[in-house]
């Protein structure tokens, strides 16, 4: 599955304060602060290497088809709101960039690996946070993620949500709250896991279940009575 870069800016501030970053301003952001953890050396990145990154197949969610064209404009605009610097290296032939979400939002590396494999993969449990950050950052417990989601929880505006639980999940879901998308409160069932149906309607659907549940055991306890009489 590929994503289409959007034409809306690559961040937008909201009157709350929280910022909207389109999905190729998130995947750059995200690549750039992965990157720096795991390829050091080849930090900062220039815009091949930022784009294909951008691009990678493994550890992607969803899977895009940037151009360098592409990356090149949301850097300029990632530049302009102070999201990303531009760097020029002595003897370098061409230009590297490099993210400022540490100083931004006063992100420490815990709490940062989180947030980038949030943005890179979207909506998981700790756990999976855990398992998938472990290059970026160790976790030695589930708790020390659920430190730092709620750490990113409680910032204002908060970077991370904690969603409901879904029907038949033991395991609470974060998501990262950048590109705009509104979530349910803890507690109330997600639209998608109720099938956009309220709460009033779901429970006028149960009970009318039940109702037809009474009446068909109803039926068969006469049908059975029926069939009794026949060998009396």
């Amino acid at each position: 599955m590929t994503d289409e870069v959007s034409n809306i800016p690559a961040a937008d501030a909201q009157g709350d304060g929280q910022v909207v970053f389109d999905a190729g301003a998130l995947r750059v952001l995200a690549v750039l602060a992965e990157k720096e953890a795991l390829t050091p050396d080849a930090y900062p990145m220039s815009i091949n290497a930022l784009t294909n990154g951008c691009n990678q197949l493994t550890s992607r969610d969803p899977v895009m088809a940037l151009t360098e064209a592409d990356v090149q404009r949301i850097l300029q605009d990632l530049i302009a709101d102070k999201f990303v610097s531009e760097v020029n290296q002595a003897g370098a032939r061409v230009s590297k960039y490099e993210h400022r979400l540490r100083m931004k939002w006063t992100l420490e590396q815990d709490k940062l690996a989180v947030l980038t494999v949030l943005m890179l993969r979207g909506i998981q449990t700790a756990g999976e946070i855990r398992t998938r950050s472990g290059r970026l950052h160790e976790f030695a417990t589930i708790a020390d993620v659920e430190a730092a989601l709620q750490f990113l929880i409680d910032k204002y505006p908060p970077l991370v949500a904690r969603l409901p639980r879904a029907p038949g999940t033991k395991e609470t879901r974060y998501a990262p709250l950048l590109s705009g998308e509104v979530f349910p409160e803890s507690g109330e069932l997600p639209a998608a896991a109720s099938g956009g149906v309220s709460r009033h309607d779901r429970i006028g659907q149960l009970e009318a279940e039940v109702a037809g549940l009474r009446d068909e055991v109803e039926a068969l306890k006469a049908q059975f009575q029926q069939f009794k009489q026949q060998f009396e």
